[in-house]
């Protein structure tokens, strides 16, 4: 086997100072972060949002600052806000946050000395705000209740009566969403008010839904991304740009292709045109290309074609192009040349890392000035500026934990797949108490999507395995994004395809290293994740005990019962399930439950509409069938994200250990 090691994490390496203890489950309530920086105008400040989690209401916290580019001065600004949008003059900001019993409303804050305005009543939360050039009004979108007449009318209930409660009778297609539960017969639509308070007017309307970013072109003119087709419930993907007059409301349509265009971008020096898109083909994974073009031109350019990875989040400041580049498991502030290619700076991006290892981070560049999440992978990302020829690290959110907790080491690990002698790409932790040479339990923890990719991140979720002993392999089998579309698809219309072989190497190779204990191994992973387990523990009893999170198990049931119904059957599978019924057969990990030995526990939220927990109940009760030794966690009141409350996400980490120890 082919092993190369490369260690990650040298810029600021592992204290091995005896005054140093491991993680604890409740460091997550110590544990801070930084989001959403946003550049004035003109460069001297940055907004952004520094998060932790409140211990008394189990719940992530959030806090507007602001940072002074010339002072260095950063200092807190509005308490519960996360995120605001500068006016062009740099005179105001405007930002969403609780009205009371009004809701979420639009309010307008004065910079200079702090007035701050109630801009909206509003009947539901709006989203996407943008100020129109001249400072003078904000666009922004927000959910619209359908008119519709009840399908019957049932008899009235005698006054004092305690009756059963109405039916309820679902039409729409999309009727419930992960995360948002079964949802009320709404259009997202958008809407223009005065900055300082006034009655919002409605633009659009019809049974579509129109989407952020908002972008003014003109005082009058504003852009966005919508799909306003009537069969658009079997073209998911095929959103188009589009304007709107802010006077008349009368809509023009900029693109028309089969396929997403989205994110739009405008340098209103040179009057072009950026955005996001691609040819539709209905892959599992096809990379967005940066395009651009005149405003209201039809010479449309492709910028990045010859980039064979995912650039996103393009920025345009004085001309030049910013945009963040994911490869191999890391997503990089980069500049663009004119021809699209990676030039100048080049910035790894770091999110808060609270839950597992994947990329996050974002930036912003006007004036001038670029503000950036990132630096070392060890620990959640900080807020850094560059100007002119000076970058500074802003903050430093976590100083009080790096200075009492030590971390497992994070090394880079590629190695050769069985299947075809492919590269590979994994990370290990080692755990910080590991006696020199002494092999550890090892946990392979695998990432979901599958369209997704891990990188040498911070995670507190590995972290914390590693805390109580144990080694962690994780890493990107094919089938991950950041290496090139062609890497993507290899498991296009064949997941779980060859990622097994791929996953025993990342294992193998971490037993090469005298690292891993091959008599004491485990499997956990989630969404995807918990798909490859399922499918792992079909295949081998090599692993001791494995927990199957949040899974798929007969992708018949899922492509029938997930919230994205509309998606998944036509780009994950070559026809629908009652076509090719013995396709989606073979692919399931429930058609491998006859060979399963392994002590295997399901874990999954009540309210998973994405991968629904009637998924893992199918395998609970399959498993339980043959006698192999299970059981099955259910989340109360959880999606698809388990974690999102802090006690969730600590809790799960204590029943995936618990498990492997029982």
């Amino acid at each position: 086997m082919l092993i190369s090691i490369l260690l990650v994490c040298a810029a600021a390496p592992v204290q091995e100072s005896t005054s140093l203890r491991p993680l604890e489950p409740m460091d997550l309530f110590e544990l801070e972060g930084v989001e959403n920086p946003t550049v004035s105008p003109d460069g001297s400040r940055v907004l952004f949002t520094r998060v932790g989690f409140d211990v008394m209401n189990d719940r992530k916290r959030s806090e507007l600052w602001i940072h002074d580019v010339n002072s260095g001065d950063s200092r807190p600004l509005v308490p519960g806000v996360s995120g605001a949008v500068w006016s062009p003059s740099g005179e105001h900001i405007a930002y969403v946050t609780s009205a009371g019993d009004d809701g979420a409303e639009i309010h307008v804050r004065w910079m200079d000395d702090g007035t701050t305005r109630q801009a909206t009543r509003l009947p539901r939360s709006p989203g996407s705000l943008s100020w129109s050039p001249d400072g003078r009004r904000i666009a922004f979108s927000m959910s619209v209740k359908r008119e519709s007449k009840p399908l019957a009318k049932g008899p009235s209930a005698p006054k004092g009566a305690n009756w059963a409660p109405a039916f309820k009778v679902i039409e729409r297609f999309k009727y419930r969403g992960d995360g948002a539960g079964y949802l009320e017969d709404t259009d997202r639509h958008l809407f223009v008010v005065d900055a300082f308070g006034g009655t919002p007017r409605q633009l659009t309307d019809g049974p579509f839904d129109h989407g952020g970013p908002l972008i003014w072109t003109d005082e009058r003119t504003i852009l966005f991304s919508a799909n306003r087709r009537e069969d658009r419930r079997r073209h998911p993907n095929d959103t188009d740009l589009w304007t709107v007059d802010a006077s008349t409301s009368a809509l023009t349509k900029l693109t028309d292709r089969e396929g997403p265009d989205g994110s739009p971008v405008f340098d209103r020096d040179s009057g072009t045109l950026y955005w996001s898109g691609y040819d539709d083909r209905r892959q599992g994974h096809q990379q967005s290309e940066i395009h651009s073009s005149p405003i209201g031109g039809a010479a449309i350019r492709v910028l990045t074609g010859g980039v064979d990875r995912i650039i996103s989040d393009l920025h345009v400041d004085g001309g030049r192009l910013y945009a963040a580049l994911s490869s191999e498991g890391v997503k990089n502030l980069v500049q663009l040349s004119a021809d699209g290619e990676p030039a100048g700076l080049r910035y790894p991006l770091h999110g808060m890392g609270s839950g597992r290892p994947y990329s996050g981070g974002e930036f912003d560049v006007r004036g001038g000035t670029v503000a950036w999440v990132g630096g070392d992978p060890t620990w959640p990302g900080e807020l850094h500026v560059q100007r002119g020829g000076d970058v500074r690290q802003v903050t430093d959110v976590n100083s009080d934990l790096r200075e009492t907790v030590q971390l497992g080491r994070v090394e880079e690990l590629w190695v050769e797949s069985a299947a075809d002698g492919r590269r590979v790409q994994c990370w290990t932790i080692t755990p910080p108490a590991r006696e020199a040479g002494k092999r550890c339990p090892t946990i392979l923890e695998i990432h979901g999507g599958p369209f997704l990719a891990y990188g040498p991140h911070f995670s507190f979720e590995l972290q914390l395995m590693a805390a109580h002993g144990y080694a962690v392999v994780y890493g990107n089998p094919r089938g991950s994004t950041t290496y090139g579309e062609e890497f993507a698809n290899l498991i296009h219309h064949a997941y779980p395809s060859n990622d097994y072989d791929d996953l025993m190497a990342f294992v193998d190779g971490a037993i090469e290293r005298q690292l891993a204990d091959p008599e004491r191994l485990y499997v956990t992973g989630g969404s995807g994740g918990g798909v490859l387990t399922a499918w792992i523990v079909g295949r081998t009893d090599r692993f001791a005990r494995a927990v199957v999170a949040k899974p798929v198990i007969n992708w018949i049931s899922f492509a029938l019962t997930a919230d994205a119904y509309d998606f998944f059957w036509q780009y994950w599978f070559p026809a629908a399930p009652w076509e090719m019924p013995e396709h989606y057969w073979k692919r399931s990990p429930l058609s491998l439950v006859g060979s399963v030995e392994t002590p295997t526990m399901l874990l999954t939220g009540e309210r998973d509409f994405r991968t629904p927990i009637s998924e893992s109940e199918q395998y609970f009760q399959a498993l339980k069938l043959r006698g192999v030794e299970t059981a099955m966690v259910r989340v109360p009141d959880a999606g698809h994200g388990i974690g999102r409350r802090p006690s969730h996400l600590l809790s799960k980490v204590a029943h995936i250990l618990a498990w492997f120890e029982r």
